[in-house]
């Protein structure tokens, strides 16, 4: 089958459009959607000037994902006076797993020239991923754990370095699956709390001082088209799945919407439309019901509605093993 731009010879078909596309312009396809969504979420301020760069932090894991979004900003900002852009890694602790993804982001930061800084979960919290499975305190994934300490990461360095945005490289797939949980589990609080995350929810809100606006520049981008951009432009991307990852029911949800959308092309861009509309409508609602403004935890002094937040509290339960 040829690419419907060229005689190329096609490497993907994109049901959803009915596209086929070579990879020349695949890459092409892939670059004007990340594009238009930084223009639509209006990711570079308005008031940024070279006298007064926004700041900008990527989380840079060394997967496919983060490896494609940093590529891809830089070649749209990478010489623009207006933004500053550095790289942050975070290192679980996972034998055998980190260390090859770490040399990837170290590769492509050199590459780029851009600023990059590496955490550890011991060096913060003096704990490693592969100890908290092996205990298991709370009797949780351990995708739970690391979610929990990877957010806690990425806000506080953010915040330290003066970050205006933290960016991530959720792609389509994650997103819906994400949303599809929610919807599924009942949990209409965190739908709000999907919103009350983005860029949008900062335009006419007074808690933007509290916290720092996250983009998901990938959001519109299937996980098989980010996985061959990185193949054609050959990025050092780190393409292995973490031996921890056993969410069960987040792989059920996958392969629920992988038949979806094989049946139904188009239904994982038709659940992330309904799915930030509904975000946007039920988080007014609960930021009104919540009453109470956000406390400092009593233990690291970030942000919470508990007397201590959740990292912490993992942390008191993870030490008392």
């Amino acid at each position: 089958m040829e690419c419907d731009k060229c005689d190329n010879e096609a490497v993907m078909h994109a049901s959803y459009s009915g596209a086929h596309l070579c990879g020349k312009h695949l890459c092409l396809s892939v670059d004007k959607r990340v594009r238009r969504r930084i223009r639509e979420d209006a990711l570079l301020s308005a008031d940024s000037t070279p006298e007064n760069p926004e700041k900008w932090v990527i989380g840079l894991s060394g997967g496919k994902d983060s490896v494609v979004l940093t590529h891809i900003l830089d070649k749209t900002f990478g010489k623009d006076p207006r933004v500053e852009m550095m790289a942050l890694t975070i290192h679980e602790g996972i034998e055998g797993y980190r260390d090859a993804s770490v040399e990837a982001c170290v590769e492509l930061a050199e590459d780029l020239d851009m600023r990059h800084e590496m955490v550890s979960y011991e060096e913060e919290f003096g704990v490693r991923m592969d100890d908290v499975v092996d205990d298991d305190p709370e009797n949780m994934a351990a995708c739970a754990y690391c979610g929990v300490f990877r957010r806690d990461l990425l806000e506080g360095y953010a915040e330290e370095f003066g970050a205006d945005k933290l960016l991530t490289g959720h792609n389509l797939d994650d997103e819906a699956q994400t949303a599809l949980m929610n919807i599924l589990e009942g949990d209409v609080k965190q739908v709000a709390k999907h919103f009350d995350a983005s860029l949008g929810s900062f335009e006419d809100r007074h808690e933007q001082d509290d916290f720092i606006p996250r983009a998901k520049p990938l959001r519109d981008i299937p996980e098989k088209e980010v996985a061959l951009y990185a193949h054609i432009k050959d990025l050092p991307a780190h393409i292995t799945e973490c031996p921890h990852a056993s969410e069960a029911y987040r792989g059920e949800i996958q392969q629920l919407l992988w038949k979806l959308e094989e049946n139904h092309p188009g239904t994982r861009h038709s659940i992330m439309s309904g799915y930030e509309e509904l975000a946007e409508l039920t988080a007014e609602r609960y930021r009104s019901d919540d009453g109470a403004d956000l406390n400092n935890c009593e233990r690291c002094g970030s942000k919470t509605g508990s007397r201590v937040c959740r990292k912490c509290r993992l942390i008191e339960s993870i030490n008392a093993v």
